[in-house]
């Protein structure tokens, strides 16, 4: 019989896609003096038992969910992983209301995030950057984030990306560019004081 625990384990596995070894101790078994071996003990007992499946292409080793069709060692993995990466730095800063990976927002060709989440009430749009991206294909994938705004007004998006890209003035949303979600918290705590909170989302004051 699975315990709460083993539910919500492959629940998260669900929503994420994909989680490494040291995310699930970190996210399920954080309070027990030995997470890592607790986690290993249940993980290897779901996945006897057919409640989900491994790949040991990675170091840790990465789980998915029992009907899972991608391939073991896809491209796609590293993709959800760093968003699960991000998830696992946001609920280090506050409360995470939502989360919520690859939203569909729309049909095939329309705007794709990687996340949305509701960060201390504040909601956020995220792209996750792994690899470089032209200038050309920024200025597309902003143009439709353009899109989504004259008919779904939002107030915030982060790119998190190595890279700094050019960003159009003209945007009616703030766009904020950060290496992880940590620096993005950091950019504010080292030059500005910061609130986000409640209904106007992010307020932003110059020391």
């Amino acid at each position: 019989m699975l315990t709460m625990r083993d539910k919500e384990i492959i629940a998260n596995i669900n929503k994420f896609r994909v989680m490494d070894r040291d995310s699930v101790s970190e996210l399920h078994f954080a309070n027990l003096k030995q997470p890592v071996t607790a986690a290993n003990a249940v993980l290897l007992r779901l996945l006897r038992d057919g409640h989900i499946q491994r790949s040991t292409s990675f170091v840790p080793y990465v789980y998915f969910s029992a009907d899972n069709r991608v391939k073991k060692n896809s491209a796609k993995i590293g993709h959800w992983l760093a968003i699960l990466d991000v998830y696992k730095q946001m609920r280090r800063h506050g409360a995470v209301q939502s989360f919520t990976v690859e939203p569909k927002l729309g049909a095939k060709g329309e705007v794709e995030p990687d996340i949305y989440a509701t960060f201390r009430k504040t909601s956020f749009y995220i792209e996750v950057q792994r690899t470089q991206y032209s200038e050309k294909v920024m200025n597309a994938k902003l143009k439709r984030y353009i899109e989504l705004y004259s008919s779904h007004p939002f107030r915030h998006l982060i790119i998190i990306t190595d890279i700094q890209y050019k960003i159009p003035k003209d945007i009616p949303f703030r766009v904020f560019q950060a290496s992880s979600f940590d620096d993005f918290m950091s950019l504010f705590n080292a030059k500005t004081s910061i609130s986000i909170s409640g209904s106007d989302g992010i307020k932003v004051v110059v020391r």
